[in-house]
């Protein structure tokens, strides 16, 4: 398994945004993430700058959203929606896209769902419960 460090993410979105603004061809998971990052112009100047990107801190106190970890996020729901992983991910994606009118939105609701998830994963010391994240987003489809 892959596993990017904190440098390798920031380095990963803000080479994918230069990449576009470049019209350069992208690889395959940088063509997911792209839409991403068109998604989220709030992020563009975070992710226009490298070496800023790198030192910078995002904590709570300052009340900013990591865009590093947001955009993260997309991409794992993403990956988890393309191969339907936990098993229904797709379904109940599909169904809670729908009753918002918005697959970003759908998304964000997910993100919720799925740092439930990791926190109650941390919180206990035990393996990701991914049919706890799996009833969250039918839960948010279905009320």
């Amino acid at each position: 398994m892959f596993q990017p460090s904190q440098h390798d993410v920031r380095r990963f979105f803000c080479e994918v945004l230069r990449k576009q603004r470049e019209g350069m061809p992208l690889v395959p998971m940088e063509a997911v993430a792209a839409p991403w990052i068109d998604e989220h112009p709030e992020y563009h100047a975070d992710l226009s700058d490298l070496e800023a990107a790198l030192a910078a801190s995002y904590t709570v106190e300052e009340g900013r959203t990591n865009p590093f970890l947001h955009l993260s996020m997309h991409l794992s729901i993403s990956e988890q929606v393309s191969i339907d992983q936990p098993t229904g991910i797709k379904q109940a994606f599909g169904l809670l896209a729908a009753k918002l009118g918005s697959a970003h939105e759908a998304q964000h609701q997910m993100m919720d769902c799925l740092g439930e998830m990791i926190w109650a994963s941390q919180r206990s010391g035990l393996p990701p419960d991914g049919q706890a994240y799996l009833e969250c987003v039918r839960r948010r489809a279905t009320r």
